[in-house]
């Protein structure tokens, strides 16, 4: 095994050691658990695409950086050492209908990596995704859906999320956040990056749809003088 693909399958393991003992405190967890046992992870099936670095790896320095929930910090470790070995890549909306819009937050900065999947950096398997995923600081990721069931582990400090028609709730670092199929979402971003482990568990070719609802003009807006006053904070 490679030095590259020692620190890839190391992250991995680093995210199921964390899994395996919370496998019946969260719904999710124990398909992820199942995902991962049934990939072959041995050398011969690892994908070894080129290391691609981008636009935002500032911010994305940064949001690992931010990572100290003591439960986090194996993981943190290890995205560290595997971070310059990763296909870092911009959501190009390939999942969602002509004229899908998630938003100008979104567009403006989003980012993630494929450790597990049909077109990884690390391990094939054509129905199963893991990876990581990132958010620039204020951002609305919109009300969205999509077939493919969907456990995200948030690594940041602190996220906003609607889920279903419910309201909005803040979780902490260390959450799990499960998104049956079908269900809809919608992430706030605050002050500082956002990042997750993500697992889409089956269906993961499957269309997405944007779920509109009638808060998001105030959100944005709210979010963009942030934006503004951050500048001037800068400039000044």
């Amino acid at each position: 095994m490679s030095e590259k693909q020692a620190r890839i399958r190391a992250l991995i393991d680093a995210i199921h050691r964390f899994m395996k003992p919370r496998r019946d405190t969260a719904p999710g967890v124990d398909m992820l658990l199942r995902r991962l046992a049934e990939t072959d992870m041995r050398e011969s099936g690892f994908l070894d695409l080129p290391p691609h670095h981008s636009r935002h790896d500032a911010i994305l320095t940064d949001a690992i950086g931010r990572i100290e929930a003591p439960g986090l910090l194996d993981i943190a470790a290890r995205l560290t050492a595997a971070k310059e070995d990763l296909t870092w890549r911009e959501d190009d909306n390939r999942y969602y209908p002509p004229g899908a819009d998630l938003g100008e937050g979104y567009r403006r900065c989003n980012l993630h990596t494929l450790l597990i999947g049909p077109d990884a950096c690390g391990w094939h398997h054509p129905d199963f995704r893991l990876g990581v995923f990132m958010l620039g600081p204020h951002t609305l990721y919109r009300d969205h859906n999509h077939d493919a069931p969907e456990l995200y582990l948030n690594l940041a400090h602190r996220s906003g999320w609607r889920l279903g028609s419910g309201g909005w709730r803040d979780y902490p670092a260390g959450s799990l956040i499960w998104n049956a199929a079908g269900a809809a979402h919608a992430t706030k971003v605050y002050d500082h990056p956002f990042l997750s482990v993500f697992a889409w568990l089956e269906n993961v070719n499957a269309p997405c749809a944007v779920i509109p609802r009638d808060d998001w003009d105030g959100i944005e807006r709210e979010f963009a003088q942030h934006q503004y006053q951050g500048l001037q904070n800068a400039i000044d």
